[in-house]
């Protein structure tokens, strides 16, 4: 099957794990300093764990001890950015551009030296690829 925004809820409850469906599909969030890539530095990409697209290169990965994988880019076009005025608080939701699985914020106090980003990833809602 071709996992993408077509496919159905239905159709993802049958692909993901509960965890990664909470995530992914409901913008659901692990919690910190408990995911896989949060303190995690080999070389590769990231991949979104819906779909299988590319997202990030493992050279944009900073320890930004938030408690999630930081990066401080994104490859571009694989991402899609929506305001998100949840919980009280206004910032920008990062989602895969191919299926629309939500992976996390981006928030302006990454490192300065680079792009001033931090996406701040879920690591149930990616894959390392070496």
């Amino acid at each position: 099957m071709n996992k993408d925004k077509n496919t159905t809820e239905q159709e993802w409850k049958e692909i993901l794990t509960e965890e990664q469906f909470y995530v992914l599909r409901e913008k659901g969030t692990e919690r910190p300093f408990t995911g896989a890539y949060t303190d995690f530095y080999e070389a590769g990409e990231y991949a979104c764990a819906g779909c299988g697209q590319l997202l990030f290169d493992a050279q944009t990965k900073f320890n930004s001890h938030c408690g999630w994988p930081s990066f401080d880019q994104a490859i571009e076009g694989s991402v899609e950015y929506i305001k998100d005025l949840s919980h009280g608080m206004v910032r920008v939701e990062v989602v895969c551009s191919n299926c629309q699985g939500h992976l996390g914020h981006v928030f302006p106090d990454g490192p300065q030296e680079t792009t001033g980003h931090r996406y701040c990833i879920n690591s149930v809602s990616i894959t390392h690829q070496k």
